[in-house]
């Protein structure tokens, strides 16, 4: 049977992670995007006086930045090389750390970085990043430059759950593995979970998945990594059936 990919974090994400699957795991695995949240701008920028060390604990928060002003000379401190990437791209002076906010708050701690820090977040984040900051002794504020919307993620996920081949479901948040769960219906299909965090892992409902695995490293290169392990694991279990 074939194997089957979802994917169901936001677009323009989506099409980026399911190209790069596409290379990784062969173009004998199908893909299916069907994400459970969209990404829609909002809220307004604190005045700005341009001393500011900005946060970016996502591609969107540079995105939803950049959408608001056209300022650029700024240096900012990102959760990861892919957020670096982007910041760099729209021109601000970026620092990458090692994927997540623990290692971001120790970049900061470790370059002596004093501020003022403005971290630029989505409605809905895993960490208090700007609590961190202030319980440290920094000048620090943060501001909702976009939200993450729930949408249903289709009847052609469903069906895919529902259905008898393996899926592989990545797994970018606790947030997002809330959502999928409670969208999903009945899950029928051999279930393989690459969680990017333990917090995501936990998410996840007990028994719901034939094998969870947590990423290397909370980063997009790691999640394909994970992915394209699960793929050969949920191969190698399906042709072990067959043969019997």
């Amino acid at each position: 049977m074939p194997v089957t990919i979802l994917i169901t974090r936001p677009e323009p994400e989506a099409g980026r992670f399911a190209a790069r699957l596409r290379i990784v795991c062969g173009p004998e695995t199908e893909v299916l995007c069907a994400p459970v949240m969209r990404i829609a701008w909002r809220g307004t920028l604190p005045p700005l006086r341009g001393d500011e060390v900005l946060i970016f604990t996502s591609q969107h928060g540079v995105a939803g930045f950049c959408h608001q002003t056209t300022a650029r000379n700024f240096t900012c401190y990102c959760v990861g090389e892919a957020t670096a990437k982007a910041a760099r791209a729209q021109g601000l002076t970026a620092i990458a750390c090692d994927g997540d906010a623990a290692a971001l708050l120790d970049r900061i701690a470790q370059d002596a970085a004093t501020g003022p820090f403005l971290h630029l977040r989505g409605a809905h984040v895993a960490a208090d990043v700007t609590g961190a900051l202030q319980a440290a002794g920094h000048v620090a504020q943060e501001t909702v430059v976009y939200d993450q919307q729930p949408q249903d993620m289709g009847e052609a996920a469903r069906r895919v759950l529902a259905g008898e081949a393996p899926v592989i479901l990545p797994l970018m948040s606790p947030r997002s593995a809330r959502l999928v769960f409670s969208q999903a219906g009945h899950i029928h299909a051999p279930l393989f979970v690459a969680a990017i965090s333990r917090n995501a892992a936990e998410a996840v409902p007990e028994g719901a998945a034939q094998k969870l695995s947590i990423a290397q490293r909370p980063d997009a290169e790691a999640m394909a990594d994970a992915v394209h392990d699960l793929v050969k694991t949920a191969k190698r279990l399906e042709g072990g059936k067959r043969a019997q």
